[in-house]
């Protein structure tokens, strides 16, 4: 059996990427146990922008029993979270630094990169690692910590021993245009400082679509990325289980009332204020019909990002709605009772009771550059239920204008995407042939966008611990 370890850049306890990972890893590894748990480091130590889980994380009770997730911090001192923004910071705009300031940068992201290689090494050692899944690890949150991750993979991995890295990317520099204030947080191309996948010949890279795989060919390394498409969850079954009543008695979910689901963070370019906007006038348009008033569940943890959070919540009691919206603080990776004894869902159970109560989902990033899919329209479909989409490039590419959903317009209006989506909700409760035959287009545009089989060969190829591979397929041959 591979020993597989599992690197987050993140640095949140749950993400959508975690439950991609679960999907990967139970379709293709088998079902992990906790005799033989996955370790696992999601980055809260070189994370200080996530303040409520820097630098150990969160309590033990959010992971499933098969993640054995880290809790070192192989730096430490007052210093620490300051040093570690003010690097990502002059990273990213590394082209206004003087020769003298280079060096200087050099220096301090070298004296942060000796302790976290020491750690990666001797947590390979170890857990006898013999593939690394390194999810995100490409952009610059932290320079060091990747730079360390590369040195410790080429002292494990050389001599010809099989296994390696691979780089899993969900975003890269010029495709994820995140702001903190005026400033972009990452470089909108790679430089000096950035390490990238093919440093090494034990080096893999997948990215998981084919805009991304186009931007990665203009970067400075001879290892080509293949493109793999995430793997979404299979469908729920119908029939809700004890858990799932529990849980809508707990949110105060009233019989017959629609819960609409907000699968993403609380994070500034997500877009969650937008979500709640449209709910708002969802709940108007169905008082005014006379029907029950949805319910709106936003999966994200309040902790995040306090700023945005605050904005948030602000947004939520200007619409007078706050009283109605529920934040999941993070969906984990399995369904499972808290300390407090209250049911947390994973992402498959509030698919599961978003359709038993003939509910939908709404996405809507605010900036249409930092979605390189987009998953809450798949996620929707996956469960049968009709979704609220705003507009983000990737849109066009991945889910096409023939995609059935409701769209947010340009005008603002968003009474119309409201009537609109709760119009998709009533034909689903009618069974109306039209959506029914527009929900299977949709299934089959996933099928063509989100196919297993690239996952299948690739995971194939990781266990086979073959010696070389033509370049295309994302690893270097070795030498």
């Amino acid at each position: 059996m591979v020993k597989l370890a599992l690197v987050c850049g993140d640095g949140l306890p749950v993400s959508g990427l975690l439950t991609v990972f679960r999907n990967i890893v139970t379709r293709f590894h088998g079902e992990p146990t906790s005799q033989e748990p996955i370790p696992a480091d999601l980055g809260y130590s070189w994370r200080p922008d996530k303040p409520a889980f820097f630098p150990h994380g969160t309590g033990p009770g959010c992971y499933p029993p098969w993640l054995e997730v880290s809790r070192t911090l192989p730096c430490a001192g007052p210093d620490l979270p300051e040093e570690l923004l003010d690097v990502r910071r002059r990273v990213a705009r590394a082209g206004d630094l003087d020769p003298g300031e280079r060096a200087h940068l050099w220096q301090r992201i070298e004296a942060l990169a000796g302790p976290y290689e020491a750690y990666f090494s001797a947590w390979f050692d170890e857990h006898d690692v013999d593939w690394v899944v390194a999810v995100n690890m490409t952009l610059s949150d932290a320079v060091p910590v990747t730079l360390a991750l590369h040195r410790a993979a080429a002292r494990r991995w050389d001599g010809g021993r099989p296994g390696g890295v691979l780089f899993w990317d969900h975003d890269l520099f010029g495709s994820y245009a995140v702001h903190e204030g005026e400033e972009r947080v990452y470089p909108p191309a790679p430089n000096e400082f950035t390490p990238l996948p093919g440093r090494h010949h034990a080096h893999r890279w997948a990215v998981v679509s084919e805009a991304l795989r186009v931007e990665t060919c203009g970067y400075p390394t001879p290892l080509k990325a293949v493109t793999v498409p995430n793997v979404l969850p299979e469908t729920p079954p119908e029939e809700l289980e004890d858990r799932h009543r529990e849980f809508l008695g707990q949110i105060g979910a009233a019989p017959g009332q629609p819960l609409l689901l907000v699968p993403v963070r609380v994070f500034r370019v997500k877009g969650v204020e937008i979500s709640i906007r449209l709910f708002s006038r969802m709940r108007q348009v169905s008082r005014e019909q006379g029907r029950p008033e949805p319910l709106l569940l936003v999966f994200g943890d309040l902790g995040e990002d306090p700023d945005y959070t605050e904005e948030v919540l602000d947004e939520a009691l200007h619409e007078e709605v706050l009283d109605h919206v529920r934040f999941l603080d993070g969906v984990p990776l399995r369904s499972h009772r808290g300390t407090d004894r209250r049911w947390r869902l994973d992402e498959i159970d509030l698919l599961r009771v978003g359709a038993a109560t003939g509910g939908g989902v709404l996405f809507t990033p605010n900036r249409p550059d930092v979605e390189s899919v987009g998953l809450g329209p798949a996620l929707a479909t996956v469960a049968g239920i009709p979704s609220a989409v705003g507009d983000f490039h990737a849109f066009s590419d991945i889910y096409g204008d023939a995609f059935l959903c409701a769209r947010l317009h340009g005008d603002g209006d968003l009474r119309e995407t409201a009537e609109e989506m709760l119009g998709l909700m009533r034909a689903r409760a009618d069974g109306e042939p039209w959506f029914t035959e527009a929900m299977r287009r949709n299934l089959t545009r996933l099928d063509s966008h989100f196919p297993v089989e690239p996952w299948r060969r690739l995971w194939g190829e990781l266990v086979s611990g073959m010696d070389a591979q033509d370049p295309t397929s994302g690893v270097l041959p070795r030498t």
